[in-house]
């Protein structure tokens, strides 16, 4: 087993990180930015160390100011956790050439799934189902244009090295392609140094479905079921269910079995996730593979009793799983809500600032994933999410009734917030028959 790990994150995350590290006996090493002195991940490891300014440029995307860490500490290992660098392949590369051990997929993995337009092409030579596209060579936006009209409108232009919303555009009509075309490159070079985009027929409302996946270095291939991650605001997730309302057990039976060979074609080992897009008729598409953890997983670790970073570390020191396919059942429903610092009154409006009064909510089936605590001081540098409320109960009502509690035992004032947000989500009559898709959440806010 790994002795010393440091985590290169932040947050909630880093501390959940931390946590696993404890249970199994392993040294933690936190790193920090300035702004980062007092956050919770700090005071929890065993010990902490100074990166760089409070901009995540100088500090936690900092590979050298990482690296340098790591070997003052004498870590073994490096766990990304999600975002910033975890599915950077250049910095998974430079770990495996300082002999560092990377918690994640081979670097060469992440190349080939972190390139989504690569991914896309890898999938249809392998007779997985995609969505109609293009993500070849395009010249310019002349030529993108021809395409878009081959492929036929509503179209996406997505970032091919994208992720988190960042870089995506929605054109419904032709006239707005061009436009929207330079617009999504730029973003994607100011989000990803990278400007290049590939094309993808737009499914309207959708379902977004994912697949939780685990592979070790011996040849075992395993899923962990589903997670219904179709409540999003612009393309980001706000909440998330375990398993999906809408998919029959043969429905998912064939999901699994395309994922485990996604998995295998691509020689996958740690923890990734398989997203896929599903129409109204139960048809699915491939959309893209997230080759880390997924701020999501704690769903599936209610419903599985897997706990995923555990597993990660293990197969990252070279075990074997600890469990097969047959082994797991789904056991109940979980749902998880983003609390996230943010004014929904104000256009989602970020909202930093010291935390005056917090009061956690617990419970039976209750947890909270935070880094947060009272007095602590959120820094405007970073994302809005600060806490995950995850709730499980014996089945779907039960688990919307428990999260309905729960939130409302929780406590943040100071700082505005999404609590009363995520109440309308669970009040809704849509959201509790189970008749949403990607496009209800637009159309809750824009109907208040």
């Amino acid at each position: 087993m790994i002795k010393k790990i440091l985590i290169a994150n932040r947050g909630e995350i880093a501390v959940r990180i931390i946590r696993a590290c404890r249970e199994l006996g392993i040294a933690s090493v936190a790193v920090y930015s300035e702004a980062d002195k007092e956050a919770l991940h700090t005071q929890l490891a065993d010990e902490a160390i100074c990166i760089g300014p409070s901009s995540s440029r100088d500090s936690y995307l900092n590979i050298p100011s990482i690296l340098e860490a790591t070997a003052l500490s004498g870590a073994e290992a490096i766990h990304p956790g999600f975002g910033f660098l975890s599915e950077n392949s250049k910095f998974a590369k430079m770990c495996n050439e300082c002999n560092i051990i990377f918690i994640g997929p081979s670097y060469n993995t992440m190349d080939l799934m972190g390139d989504k337009a690569n991914a896309r092409k890898t999938m249809k030579e392998n007779g997985i189902p995609i969505v109609d596209g293009y993500e070849g060579y395009i010249k310019d936006e002349n030529h993108a244009f021809s395409l878009a009209k081959e492929i036929g409108f509503p179209i996406m232009i997505k970032a091919a090295l994208g992720g988190g919303g960042k870089g995506i555009r929605i054109v419904e009509k032709e006239e707005d392609f061009i436009n929207s075309y330079i617009m999504a490159k730029s973003e994607a070079m100011a989000c990803f140094n990278n400007d290049i985009v590939y094309l993808e027929r737009y499914v309207k409302n959708p379902h977004h479905i994912e697949f939780q996946v685990i592979a070790d270095k011996h040849g075992n291939y395993v899923h962990l079921f589903e997670r219904d991650c179709s409540v999003q605001r612009k393309n980001q997730k706000v909440l998330e269910e375990a398993p999906s309302f809408i998919l029959d057990e043969g429905t998912r039976k064939k999901m699994g079995e395309i994922a485990l060979k996604i998995c295998k074609v691509v020689d996958y080992v740690n923890a990734g996730t398989i997203e896929f897009l599903v129409d109204d008729n139960k048809n699915f598409y491939f959309m893209e593979m997230n080759t880390r953890i997924q701020v999501e997983h704690p769903i599936t670790e209610m419903i599985t009793g897997i706990d995923l970073i555990k597993e990660q570390i293990k197969i990252a020191s070279g075990y074997e799983l600890g469990f097969k396919q047959e082994d797991l059942e789904i056991r109940g429903h979980a749902i998880e809500c983003r609390i996230n610092a943010e004014d929904p009154k104000k256009n989602f409006m970020p909202s930093p600032g010291k935390i005056k009064q917090l009061n956690m909510p617990g419970g039976y089936g209750v947890r909270l994933d935070s880094a947060v605590y009272q007095g602590y001081t959120i820094p405007p540098f970073y994302d809005s999410m600060i806490a995950k409320l995850i709730v499980h109960g014996k089945n779907r009502e039960e688990a919307i009734m428990k999260m309905k509690r729960a939130l409302g035992e929780f406590v943040i004032d100071g700082i505005e917030n999404n609590i009363d947000f995520q109440f309308e989500i669970l009040n809704d009559p849509d959201f509790n028959a189970g008749k949403y898709n990607t496009g209800f959440l637009n159309k809750l806010v824009n109907n208040k």
